[in-house]
């Protein structure tokens, strides 16, 4: 749907950044619902787009992330993911370049997989999530310096185990894995109800 056709979009009578930095950008707006009704302070956090993988090399291994996230104080296992940087000339790039940087892996079958929102009421970006199969070692890991992370090659049990647990605490890498497994469950069920 185009965002100007949305007739419950709300108007926006004023609009200023409270904060601009790198990493947080925090906007404030006053709005008009349509039914007149007005928000004088609704906050919105700007971010650029992100990109996450699901990839999985050609022995079925999923290449899963662990690094400590200081929001909640907690060392999580994770998609590969980052930022869609401005310079990437697509989103599939900035996948492509997140997981070879932070994996060392690469090449394979690559398609755009899920796209969802954190949080569609106060984040204004989406998150891209690809699915990278047949994806080999080419490299070693290439960090940043505020990066510390370990790599892991699990099994499709592993994997679901994890999510089972609450192991993968990012909705927006959680989701997209649920989501293969029930597509891989599906095509499994459908293929069995076609042989009987």
């Amino acid at each position: 749907m185009d965002k100007r056709d949305d007739k419950m979009a709300w108007k926006v009578l004023k609009s200023d950044y409270v904060v601009k930095e790198p990493w947080l950008t925090v906007r404030r707006e006053h709005v008009q619902l349509p039914n007149g009704n007005e928000i004088p302070d609704y906050y919105l956090l700007d971010y650029p787009d992100w990109v996450n993988v699901i990839a999985i090399t050609k022995d079925q291994k999923f290449i899963l992330v662990r690094q400590y996230r200081h929001g909640l104080g907690y060392t999580s296992m994770e998609l590969c993911a980052g930022v869609a940087e401005k310079e990437d000339p697509s989103l599939m790039v900035s996948a492509q370049r997140e997981l070879l940087e932070e994996t060392g892996y690469g090449n394979g079958n690559w398609s755009l997989f899920a796209e969802l929102s954190v949080n569609p009421g106060t984040h204004t970006n989406m998150t891209y999530c690809f699915l990278a199969t047949d994806v080999e070692k080419l490299a070693e890991q290439n960090l940043e310096a505020t990066e510390d992370i370990s790599v892991h090659l699990l099994t499709i049990d592993e994997v679901i185990e994890l999510l089972r647990n609450d192991g993968i605490k990012q909705s927006v890498q959680a989701a997209p894995l649920w989501k293969y497994i029930g597509e891989k469950a599906l095509e499994k069920l459908q293929n069995s109800s076609l042989s009987l």
